[in-house]
């Protein structure tokens, strides 16, 4: 279990070093769809680094969907997710000591995520949650039909990859893209004020549309197709 919980650690450090680094660090020269790359690589890296270790979750909304659809033992949640926090908060921390050795650095927004005034093109509280519950539920399906052992072998972390990719280009005006709540964590904690008072929305809506992927697919798809 140690080995598991250490991929995890530095799983989840590497997504959020790479994603929310590559937003923090170079977003004004790559646009979105450079972060919604950055993102989808993370994964597809790390899905063959440590996937065959701790099943590459890095996120608590993955671990949660999984323990939904029968994927995962929910004795290992607690772990997985306290592991997953520990990864992404030492990342934003990094980026943070990086950022702020920046002259002109004012990292107060960071990359963190939001709704209303601080979502990237205004949208209110209610089109984020539902962006972030749909966004995490076809993340979810995603992830359990390309990991089914029905599924072609060996390819599934470049659909997931590919899929988180997908998914930033579509919500980054949204919501600066959660689907993650340890990734959520992880830069509300270096923003603050606003940040941590809307954090709540990036855990709740996340693990709602991930669990809801699990059932779907764990009681309507799982087993030979008829």
């Amino acid at each position: 279990m140690t080995k598991k919980l250490g991929a995890e650690v530095i799983g989840t450090f590497w997504l959020v070093l790479g994603g929310c680094g590559s937003a923090v660090f170079a977003g004004h020269q790559i646009g979105w769809a450079g972060v919604s790359l950055a993102f989808g690589l993370t994964v597809l890296t790390m899905a063959f680094a440590i996937g065959h270790i701790s099943g590459c979750h890095l996120n608590p909304a993955v671990s949660f969907g999984l323990w939904a659809g029968g994927r995962f033992p929910g004795k290992d949640l607690i772990g997985y997710v306290i592991a997953q926090l520990i990864g992404a908060i030492i990342a934003g921390a990094v980026i943070f000591l990086i950022y702020s050795g920046k002259a002109t650095s004012a990292a107060s927004t960071f990359a963190a995520n939001g709704f209303g005034d601080h979502s990237p093109e205004k949208y209110g509280m209610m089109a984020a949650f539902i962006c972030e519950v749909v966004m995490t539920f076809i993340f979810l399906i995603v992830i359990i039909g390309a990991t089914d052992k029905r599924a072609p072998q060996g390819f599934a972390p470049i659909a997931i990859g590919l899929a988180l990719a997908l998914i930033h280009l579509i919500s980054i005006p949204v919501t600066n893209t959660s689907v993650n709540p340890a990734r959520s964590t992880s830069q509300a904690i270096f923003a603050g004020g606003w940040a941590i008072q809307q954090l709540w929305l990036f855990w709740l809506a996340p693990i709602t549309g991930a669990i809801l992927a699990g059932v779907v697919y764990r009681f309507g798809f799982e087993g030979n197709a008829e």
